[in-house]
């Protein structure tokens, strides 16, 4: 049972005997140092309160440090990748330019005579019809570009113009099945017809006599006859040479020195015209007589018997 009356100090006597209790503290540890010890003690047991405080606060930096470093380098190795991209790109741009300088180079140091003309051209098609071995180039009547035209590579002889267009023309391989060339052998100057086999890698020659002096391995040039293409152009190697006494002519197979599958730049010839020995030579017109134009008929002198006759 709890007391009626309660014998309680009032809210302002506490107050004042917690202030008194204050002064006397801060009065003693001012004067006489007493509480140092107690202060270090104490320090020591905050002490982890005040980690524990702090933590939240850390924890947030660090993520945010942590978020913000992760985002840059993610876009840093973004930059970094497109970058990449692109050095790998303008490296096989670079290769790829190597490679047709190297290609231009080889071809503008064929061997050309140097009296004939000489231009590069690039293929741009290919004819798919396995039957025709054709090619079409970027050069047409604008440039000079006529029908039956010689064209080499860096290696030899490739064809001849078929067709001209204005910017562009057909080439017919000397492979393909409707071409012949005179060629003939560079070691002793038999001459022989190459005939395309429709085969990139083959021409066939006919009407090879079996006492013909051929051997594998022999160099066939363009002969010069006929006056489509320049003399002592390489054109083919020898393969092979069957003589089979039950036929008539020896069998022989070359194969085209110039690279008919891998085709990508060529080189137009233009033979210059050269003085025949046999032609006429300059006939010299005679210088006519410059006449006034006041007198248009020549002035004469009268003679004295004209004159003795008038009189």
């Amino acid at each position: 049972m709890e007391p009626i009356f309660k014998n309680e100090a009032a809210p302002q006597h506490r107050l004042v005997l917690v202030l008194f209790f204050s002064v006397a503290l801060i009065f003693f540890d001012h004067q006489l140092g007493t509480f140092d010890t107690f202060r270090g003690y104490l320090q020591s047991v905050v002490s982890p309160l005040q980690y524990i405080a702090n933590t939240p606060k850390q924890i947030m930096t660090w993520a945010s440090d942590n978020l913000m470093s992760r985002r840059l380098l993610i876009e840093e190795n973004q930059q970094y990748k497109i970058e990449e991209l692109k050095f790998k790109q303008q490296l096989q741009e670079l290769t790829i330019l190597k490679q047709e300088n190297k290609r231009l180079r080889t071809l503008l140091t064929s061997p050309v005579r140097p009296n004939i003309k000489k231009m590069v051209a690039e293929i741009i098609s290919v004819n798919n019809d396995p039957y025709s071995l054709q090619v079409v180039i970027n050069r047409g009547t604008n440039d000079g570009v006529y029908e039956g035209q010689p064209i080499i590579d860096d290696q030899g002889i490739v064809g001849q113009i078929l067709h001209v267009g204005t910017n562009s023309s057909r080439v017919l391989l000397i492979t393909d099945l409707s071409h012949a060339l005179p060629v003939r052998i560079q070691r002793n100057g038999v001459r022989l017809i190459a005939t395309g086999s429709g085969r990139l890698d083959r021409l066939t020659h006919n009407f090879v006599p079996h006492s013909t002096d051929i051997h594998t391995g022999d160099l066939l040039v363009t002969s010069g006859l006929g006056g489509k293409f320049p003399e002592d152009y390489p054109v083919a190697k020898v393969l092979s040479v069957t003589q089979d006494e039950s036929r008539p002519f020896a069998h022989v197979i070359s194969e085209p020195v110039a690279q008919l599958d891998r085709l990508r730049y060529l080189l137009l010839l233009w033979p210059l015209k050269q003085h025949s020995i046999f032609s006429s030579k300059p006939t010299h017109k005679k210088v006519s007589k410059i006449v006034p134009k006041g007198n248009k008929k020549p002035f004469k002198k009268k003679s004295k018997q004209g004159s003795n006759n008038a009189l």
